[in-house]
């Protein structure tokens, strides 16, 4: 017996659809009805219509507010798919029927996605076709075939009329012939409807809904890279600016969303700056820094450059910023605003007040907030903005940061951050906040008054957006973790090259070493040791590739992996970078020569057991594990950091030279010479050991905070 699946958006011709169904059983075939309109009123007549099965479907979209903003955003056939996809009914039956058959235009992209799971059904649009097929059905009896989407793929000519024709009509009918898997999986298919989506004298929205249908089932087709050609395609052929900025942003967020670099990154960035340019021409502050805000978003996304292994940003900073900072709208953020008088000298007649202050991140301020907590000179605050949700509101509300720069007079978020932030200013001589992010840009919306303002920026924040939006014109010391980290963030911000730029300052993490410095015994000499594994920049694949070079010759060597693993969840290239390691480890681990330490308080317990200390990171600011083992009396080998490889300032110039290799070959003959006999081992040990210890012991660092905050030694 055929199965006949029905699907409806909107109340059918209910007469029309009797009689149907009375054909369909003369050619014996069962039929079901799923409908996502009110089917309680009809209930009497479809009972009349004798239909073998009946199911209410979700009469609007259920889940999480981000999938019901999806639902709202996007055309009416992807609504009534959002809507009914969770159905278990709906899916059970569609994979078990025979012909699936959309009654009406909305429903037709439905009855498309249900034939992805059912490839043997024949998915229709309307009656007429659908008594056609289970007749022909009949005529053939046990020899139908269970004919799929691609045995009934039409030509290449065929596709490209009815892709031409019905482009200008409704994106769900398109959706009937055109965007089934097999077309989108072709390369004719493919071609056909880039080439439908930029055919002129398409008004802008259809363009706009029809390119996402596009896309839609490019994606679902495996082509995630078409799917993004399709939309940039689409947005070269739209006028309206916003509209073509939407259509770009989707394009791109398309290969981000999959762990990919995209190709047209910095055409999506330069339509959301001309969007904003033109909002902000015609006033509309709000608008400007929406499209800004999303530039910014796009331009630093973390899978772009922090969850990779490469970096535009970091291949060219000053060519990779020059467009964001053609723009008008780029140009207004950046203008200093200066404060209208300078900070006070450190008092005299009392102690220093000093407000030490993060957003949820204080990791490298235990040794500060000790230390100048018990100094007799300093009269110590600590404040975590993470800690109180009308502070963190407004220390990451990046969009109306971006809105008070633009309107220039007093907006209401600056009256905010006055009330919450003024009083912590009125008491403070000195704020020191460490990392240069949300918080930073937040804090320079006022004028800070007569208080010094120091910010510490790590790495992170060069890859991020925040300095962008920040005014140094209002902080008074800047301070670095590392001289190359310094060079990479005043190449990309113009602020800091210019006349208002703050004084800057290379100041090491605060590190308690002495600690570190305990007795290794001599079975540690044949032991690597990886302290941070939690992100794709450590890559430690670079280390296990040096563990494999090692153990081809003496199979004694072994690799220990202390802290946390990453996190799937991070993104989609984390994602990938992941799964490549945990393929390579495992058969490593089974053998016993690689050990999973996992995460722990006291590494200086875990690195007594380490010989060799690796830092086989792609990029870093200040490298505190490698440090932290170094001190330990562990044989550092340091990778040469490809993102700042070659530059004035490097991984060679922040260590002693011979610490730096290039490629895990070096690494492997370093660690050979050194650790061939113990004596060699333990030499090299105490070299590195005694000089962590004279060059970023907490001692050492101390005294250039005791000058930085309160001008002594």
């Amino acid at each position: 017996m055929t199965v006949v699946l029905l699907v409806a958006a909107t109340r059918p011709q209910l007469a029309v659809l009797a009689d149907s169904v009375r054909k369909f059983h003369d050619l014996g075939a069962q039929v079901q009805l799923a409908g996502t309109f009110h089917l309680a009123p009809v209930t009497g007549e479809l009972t009349e219509a004798d239909l073998d099965g009946v199911r209410q479907l979700p009469r609007s979209v259920r889940g999480s507010s981000a999938l019901r903003r999806k639902a709202a955003e996007s055309p009416v056939g992807m609504r009534v798919w959002l809507q009914a996809k969770g159905d278990d009914w709906l899916r059970s039956h569609a994979r078990k029927a025979d012909v699936l058959v959309a009654l009406d235009a909305k429903a037709v992209y439905t009855v498309w996605r249900l034939a992805q799971h059912n490839r043997g059904a024949e998915a229709l649009f309307g009656l007429a076709p659908a008594l056609r097929a289970v007749e022909a059905r009949r005529d053939l009896g046990d020899a139908a075939p269970r004919r799929g989407m691609r045995d009934s793929l039409p030509s290449a000519a065929v596709v490209a009329r009815d892709v031409r024709r019905s482009v200008t009509g409704l994106p769900a009918v398109v959706m009937r012939t055109a965007t089934a898997r097999p077309v989108m999986r072709s390369a004719v298919g493919a071609r056909l409807w880039r080439g439908a989506v930029t055919a002129p004298g398409v008004p802008a929205r259809l363009r706009v809904s029809a390119s996402r249908y596009v896309a839609e089932g490019m994606e679902s087709a495996g082509r995630t890279s078409g799917a993004a050609i399709a939309l940039a395609a689409a947005a070269s052929k739209v006028g309206d600016l916003g509209l073509r900025a939407s259509l770009l942003d989707d394009s791109v967020m398309r290969e981000i969303s999959n762990g990919l670099v995209p190709g047209k990154l910095p055409q999506a960035v330069a339509a959301q700056l001309a969007h904003a340019d033109d909002r902000f021409a015609r006033s509309d502050f709000q608008g400007a820094a929406t499209a800004l805000s999303r530039a910014l978003n796009l331009n630093f996304h973390r899978v772009v450059h922090i969850d990779q292994l490469s970096s535009p940003l970091a291949r060219k900073a000053g060519a990779y910023v020059e467009p964001l900072y053609a723009s008008k709208v780029m140009r207004a953020v950046g203008v200093p605003r200066g404060r209208r008088t300078p900070h006070a000298p450190a008092p005299t007649g009392r102690p220093l007040r000093l407000l030490v202050t993060t957003s949820g991140n204080a990791n490298f301020l235990q040794h500060i907030l000790s230390h100048f907590g018990d100094h007799p000179g300093v009269e110590l605050r600590f404040l975590d903005l993470a800690a109180q949700k009308a502070l963190m509101r407004i220390s990451w509300a990046g969009r109306r940061i971006l809105e008070d720069r633009l309107a220039g007079d007093t907006t209401d978020y600056q009256e905010e951050v006055e009330r919450l932030i003024r009083p912590y200013l009125d008491w403070a001589d000195t704020v020191f906040l460490d990392w240069a992010v949300g918080p930073a840009s937040m804090l320079t919306t006022i004028d800070p008054g007569d208080t010094r303002i120091v910010v510490r920026l790590h790495s992170y924040e060069a890859f991020t957006r925040w300095p962008h939006s920040t005014d140094f014109s209002r902080i008074d010391d800047l301070v670095f973790v590392a001289p190359h980290v310094r060079d990479l963030v005043t190449s990309l911000v113009p602020q800091l090259r210019g006349e208002h730029a703050p004084r800057t300052h290379v100041i090491d993490n605060a590190m308690e070493l002495a600690g570190f410095a305990r007795p290794k015994p001599a079975e540690a000499r044949f032991e690597l040791g990886l302290v941070g594994v939690g992100q794709v920049a450590k890559d430690p694949l670079w280390a296990v590739e040096v563990l494999r070079l090692l153990r081809k010759e003496d199979e004694r060597y072994r690799l220990l992996l202390v802290g946390g693993d990453m996190s799937a969840k991070t993104s989609h290239a984390t994602r990938d970078y992941l799964q490549r390691f945990e393929k390579a480890l495992a058969p490593l681990v089974k053998s016993g020569a690689v050990v999973r330490l996992g995460a722990t308080d006291d590494v200086a317990s875990a690195l007594t057991g380490i010989g060799t200390i690796l830092s086989s990171s792609v990029r870093e600011g200040c490298h505190v594990g490698l440090m932290e083992g170094a001190a330990s009396g562990a044989l550092p080998v340091v990778r040469d950091w490809p993102f700042y490889a070659g530059r004035p300032h490097s991984a060679r110039t922040l260590y002693p030279e011979g610490w730096v290799v290039e490629t895990p070959a070096e690494a492997a003959d370093r660690i050979r010479r050194h650790t061939g006999t113990e004596e060699a081992w333990r030499k090299a040990g105490a070299a590195a050991s005694a000089h962590a210890l004279t060059a970023w012991d907490w001692p050492v660092v101390r005294a250039r905070f005791e000058r930085l905050f309160l001008g002594t030694e």
